[in-house]
């Protein structure tokens, strides 16, 4: 099947044969006993042989063996080819529907979650089993290659949900066409969407006119306005929008069907450029104009605790906190010496469905159907030599078992741990600063996340995903009235899980884990490292140390906070974006990796 086409109905489903059917269960089964047994859902037991590990199915009948190694942060090494299932002195072959009926009582799934969660699961099989029949280069060719085919080259998803690519809504003909991992360029499908209904805000130094310019071709604005015409509309009545061509067929048409027949919202047709779907899936980058924008579009789509719509609301202030943003950065000398960046959602437009509005509250899916903004690409920036790639690519392994970060590591001819402290004073360091210097927290996970490469090495880093990631935890820090919304309650005692859960638990216990793993770096000289960038850190802005000692990076240990569970309870919206601090998991804690490398007073 070449790029665009539409696959046959017997084509479409080439991927799922018997084989790659069992090898993806086998990995899904292998990530299960790794993350359930992290966050303490499952409690394996010791067998005689010496690694190895049972657990028992609800009903005790059936019984999982496996071999793992435990290292830092209780992560759970399972040895995938090692996990048999027996029932009755009989060898069962694995499957992953099974495991979760099995285990629905252990892991707390309910009677309405758990076949929503199985039909994520089928979901997720399935395009594990698409990127194992693909012919996909090895991480050492991945590591050299191109930004986009670093971002389509991506095989695990998210490093702890083990449900990550649900995606439900998607027909298998739209996962050939939309998902990331099938890297087919697409159009979007424009809109006129009238601007009594809409609402359109942009960043610092830009207009609408400006943007619509700069991102659509003479051509296609002649096209897009005629079409107006034709139907005797008055242009300078209209937005032009961008949509996710699956919103447009499958919502839009439908459930905004009266906007459509009223002429509040008009369909102009695809665009000319040509763009490739994110990690995200809801994001495109423009393969057409690498320069151009980034598109993010709202997409009815479930998918990992989420419905991903997009709220036209919360889109009004997106420009102005990124722009209030950018400018805390680029006048702080430690941001500066990083050379930390973020790329800008410079725009934003959102459409007021009225009826909706008055017939739902605050939160609704149906309130967050027709949205979208345009954040800055990061490729005008490059200096000659750089090269991008999504952070998350530093935890992918590939089909050989070989290491994108070890392959960076082998290119850079550095030692590891150097290497690695040059990641961190990229990554951790202004992780860190934000949290002490402003009390301001990111999602700083490997999806949000842009190494900037030169000769293997990390040489900057670069965030993204701003206005709905980030967060205020002063509750008397001076914020401009447009970014108030950033500001969150949190108590206390959860600020630093913003560091803790999110970069040691999410991102560094996987890129620990693959390094040592691999022979590449062993795990004391992993957390030394980590310990040392930390210490450095602290030295160099001194009059933060009461802030310091608040809030103490070098603990003897942390709450764990588990994402599995918070999916497991509710897989429609597993965190109120309200109140995110009061939805979380903690269960138990976990021992501080760099408590042990602690200064000295």
């Amino acid at each position: 099947m070449t790029a665009g086409t539409r696959p046959t109905a017997q084509d479409a489903v080439a991927h799922l044969t018997p084989g790659l059917w069992a090898r993806a269960n086998r990995l899904l089964i292998r990530k299960s006993l790794a993350e359930f047994a992290h966050e303490r859902l499952l409690t394996p037991k010791r067998l005689p042989q010496d690694g190895h590990y049972a657990i028992r199915s609800d009903d005790g009948s059936t019984e999982y063996r496996f071999a793992a190694h435990r290292q830092a942060l209780d992560h759970w090494q399972v040895d995938a080819e090692s996990i048999t299932r027996h029932r009755d002195h009989t060898e069962l072959p694995l499957d992953a529907l099974e495991f979760f009926i099995e285990l629905r009582e252990t892991l707390g799934l309910g009677a309405e979650i758990l076949p929503v969660y199985l039909e994520e699961i089928s979901s997720t099989l399935s395009g594990t089993a698409y990127k194992l029949a693909a012919d996909r280069p090895g991480a050492a060719e991945l590591a050299k290659s191109g930004f986009q085919a670093v971002e389509t080259g991506m095989t695990e998803g998210h490093p702890c949900f083990v449900a990550n690519n649900g995606r439900l809504g998607f027909g298998i003909h739209e996962y050939h066409a939309y998902a990331p991992e099938t890297a087919n360029p697409l159009q979007l499908i424009w809109l006129a969407a009238h601007r009594d209904h809409a609402t359109f805000t942009a960043g610092a130094d830009l207009d609408y006119d400006t943007l619509i310019r700069d991102e659509l071709g003479e051509e296609t604005r002649t096209r897009f306005t005629a079409t107006l015409t034709t139907l005797g509309l008055d242009p300078a009545d209209y937005y032009f929008f961008p949509t996710h061509p699956w919103q447009w067929w499958n919502k839009l048409s439908v459930t905004f069907a009266a906007e459509v027949a009223q002429q509040r919202l008009v369909c102009l047709g695809p665009g000319d450029d040509d763009y490739l779907a994110q990690q995200s899936i809801r994001t495109f980058f423009n393969t057409t104009s690498p320069t151009k924008h980034y598109v993010k579009t709202a997409l009815s789509v479930l998918n990992m605790g989420f419905m991903r719509g997009l709220s036209a609301s919360y889109m009004e202030a997106t420009p102005a906190i990124n722009d209030w943003l950018a400018r805390l950065i680029a006048a702080d000398d430690t941001f500066r010496a990083a050379r930390f960046s973020i790329i800008r959602e410079r725009a934003a437009i959102g459409y007021h469905h009225r009826q909706y509005e008055a017939a739902t509250a605050k939160g609704s899916p149906y309130l967050k159907m027709l949205a979208a903004l345009w954040r800055e690409s990061p490729v005008p920036n490059l200096e000659p030599g750089q090269r991008l790639a999504t952070m998350a690519s530093l935890l992918h392994v590939d089909n050989d078992g070989g290491s994108f970060a070890g392959a960076l590591i082998e290119e850079s001819g550095l030692e590891p741990a150097v290497w690695l402290r040059r990641y961190l004073d990229a990554y951790l360091t202004p992780v860190l600063h934000a949290f002490y210097a402003y009390d301001l927290v990111f999602m700083p996970h490997g999806e949000n996340a842009i190494l900037v490469i030169e000769d293997g090495a990390v040489a900057r880093v670069i965030f993204k995903d701003i206005a709905e990631e980030i967060a205020v935890l002063d509750p008397d820090a001076v914020l401009p009235p447009a970014v108030e919304r950033i500001r969150a309650d949190v108590p206390e005692d959860k600020k630093l899980l913003s560091v803790f859960t999110d970069v040691f638990d999410c991102f560094f216990r996987f890129l620990g884990g693959t390094l040592a793993d691999r022979g590449i770096l062993d795990e004391d000289t992993f957390w030394r490292t980590v310990a040392a960038c930390v210490t450095d850190y602290q030295a160099s802005v001194p009059h933060l140390a009461d802030k310091f000692a608040q809030y103490d990076m070098f603990t003897d240990e942390f709450a764990l906070s588990c994402l599995n569970r918070l999916q497991l309870r509710n897989n429609q919206q597993m965190v109120d974006l309200q109140d995110p601090a009061g939805a979380l998991q903690l269960i138990g804690t976990l021992r501080n990796p760099i408590a042990p490398y602690a200064p000295t007073p």
